[in-house]
């Protein structure tokens, strides 16, 4: 009867967005109240469950997530992004221009949310795609399978670094694990798979082609580039920061610098000064651009916490250790169900930000009962929630109307893309784990 609560319960989950076209946050409210009561938890404590999920869920998260929100928008104002685009497509040339894009969306991508990175990166692809008379998808493709990629595997986004706490995994590991299986598979359907794409013709619109900063009003290369790496350094510092000390009150200090919060907040200080202050732009403008950010991300974090809402019935019923029991006997490496339900949710309801908490949620108690390596059950996910994206992901219709495509070569070029990133990412997560177990 319980696994029938769950299946009823993700049932409810799709029907509410896709049919009835709720907000994720309120769909996951509903379907949280109808598994608890669906999984007999007593009437008057199904409230304060979910009350506790949401808090749990979002109290070590809300505030990475907000300042790495706000740390991509400075990037993207300042003219970071379009400094990094130009300097790569100049080095790389125009024989290697898609791999020049690749990088800019990998690079740019990390401290830029998707949906922002998409508006902001895409037209600077059509300023390339009308210089070097090159056909649009052929150049997009790759940007836009890095941009994935990091939307998918990479901390600070919102769904890795929400899964971090569900899994009790290490966000610096998982971060270096991620680059791992993140620079191979933007490879494969990035350059490599926008080979096969030249004959695809489009005409972007006019539209989108973007207002470009004169070469004068942006930051200089190094600026640009070391302050949009910087998140990702000092992440993967934290994980051999706590390591250095000699005596305890070392550790307490190195542990003290190596937490994410305070190494997003780091960051954007850094960035504040040296993107902002420095090259004359004024605190009160810079904070009514952060402010701006968070308005960006809201509808996010509410995302997130209605996943950590449902989660929390799921473990207060007991039904998560019942089904971590179940799945324990069954002959299938705990990593690659779990790309498995998140491709199974990620196809029924289009985002891949539901689909990957959702199945984390559901997985959470297998990780512990198979002993699955936690930061790459995130990865995993992460593969499974960007797989076979069609009319129902709202990436999709971006990508369509602003390449000016027709359904059947965004279902061949976006599609296609997104689901080579979903195989080549679990492939390179079960060789990762092969090797290390």
């Amino acid at each position: 009867m319980d696994l029938l609560a769950i299946a009823a319960t993700i049932a409810l989950l799709i029907s509410l967005i896709v049919w009835l076209k709720l907000h994720p946050f309120i769909a996951f409210l509903i379907a949280s109240l109808f598994a608890g009561f669906a999984l007999k938890l007593p009437a008057d404590q199904i409230p304060g469950i979910i009350e506790q999920g949401i808090g749990n869920t979002l109290g070590g998260l809300v505030g990475i997530v907000c300042l790495g929100a706000m740390f991509g928008k400075l990037i993207a104002v300042s003219g970071a992004a379009q400094k990094i685009a130009n300097v790569l497509i100049q080095f790389f040339g125009q024989r290697m221009i898609t791999w020049a894009l690749m990088l800019t969306g990998f690079i740019v991508g990390i401290p830029l949310f998707y949906n922002v990175g998409f508006v902001l990166l895409v037209p600077l692809v059509f300023s390339v795609v009308y210089r070097s008379k090159l056909p649009a998808v052929y150049l997009g493709i790759p940007l836009l399978a890095a941009l994935s990629v990091t939307h998918g595997f990479l901390p600070p986004h919102p769904s890795p670094t929400a899964m971090v706490p569900m899994f009790n995994a290490d966000i610096g590991t998982t971060l270096l694990l991620g680059l791992l299986v993140a620079v191979p598979t933007m490879i494969v359907a990035g350059p490599l798979f926008a080979m096969t794409l030249k004959n695809i013709q489009s005409k972007p619109l006019e539209t989108f082609l973007p207002a470009e900063l004169k070469d004068t009003e942006l930051p200089s290369t190094w600026n640009s580039f070391i302050t949009a790496l910087l998140p990702v350094v000092l992440i993967a510092s934290s994980v051999a920061l706590p390591k250095l000390a000699s005596n305890e009150q070392q550790t307490q200090l190195l542990q003290f610098i190596s937490n994410p919060l305070v190494v997003m907040l780091l960051a954007l200080l850094v960035a504040t000064y040296t993107l902002g202050i420095k090259r004359g732009t004024s605190v009160t403008k810079l904070m009514v651009h952060y402010g701006e950010a968070v308005k960006d991300i809201a509808l996010i974090v509410l995302i997130v916490a209605g996943a950590g809402a449902l989660k929390q019935v799921f473990i207060a019923s007991g039904v998560s250790q019942t089904l971590a029991e179940l799945l324990n006997g069954v002959d299938i490496n705990p990593l690659l169900l779990g790309w498995l339900i998140a491709t199974i949710i990620r196809i029924c309801l289009g985002s891949a930000t539901v689909a990957g908490l959702t199945a984390a949620g559901i997985m959470a108690p297998v990780v512990a009962a198979t002993g699955a390596n936690p930061n790459l059950m995130i990865l995993a996910i992460g593969a499974g929630s960007l797989m076979c994206s069609h009319v129902n992901d709202s990436g999709f219709w971006m990508y369509k109307e602003y390449f000016n495509l027709s359904l059947k070569q965004t279902l061949m070029s976006w599609t296609v893309m997104e689901s080579i990133v979903g195989v080549v990412g679990i492939v390179g997560v079960l060789v990762i784990n092969g090797l290390i177990t």
